[in-house]
């Protein structure tokens, strides 16, 4: 899986990060088991700090996508993904709340607001179907 990120982002590193190997995840790219670089070597490979990597791996590992081997190294969690729960549902609310706010601001019907997400939903999940 090839990871790109955008430096002069708003975003920070460690998010993008963070959300590129969940849709690694979500799209197949990377499966259950699967082992991903060690901290040095994504640091190295991206160019970036080991401690921005770092920050990173320990958010996907906190959230349970990911476990840390002291031996193993990094791997996809091989024994699933986490659930969807009553405050993944909550948070996933909140997060979209400001975004469904402005579209609808800038005039956005919900038909149109529901037509990106399943673009973006069909993008990801393109080797899925």
């Amino acid at each position: 899986m090839i990871i790109n990120l955008d430096l002069q982002s708003d975003v920070p590193i460690y998010l993008q990060l963070r959300n590129k190997i969940i849709e690694g995840i979500a799209s197949k790219e990377l499966v259950a088991g699967e082992p991903l670089p060690s901290v040095r070597m994504m640091a190295a490979d991206l160019g970036v700090n080991m401690h921005t990597i770092n920050k990173a791996y320990q958010l996907l590992k906190q959230d349970g996508f990911i476990l840390i081997h002291r031996q193993k190294g990094v791997v996809v969690n091989p024994d699933g993904m986490p659930e969807v729960t009553n405050e993944y549902r909550q948070s996933l609310k909140d997060a979209l709340r400001p975004i469904i706010g402005e579209a609808i601001a800038r005039g956005m019907s919900a038909k149109d607001f529901q037509v990106v997400c399943a673009e973006i939903f069909s993008q990801i999940t393109r080797e899925v179907d």
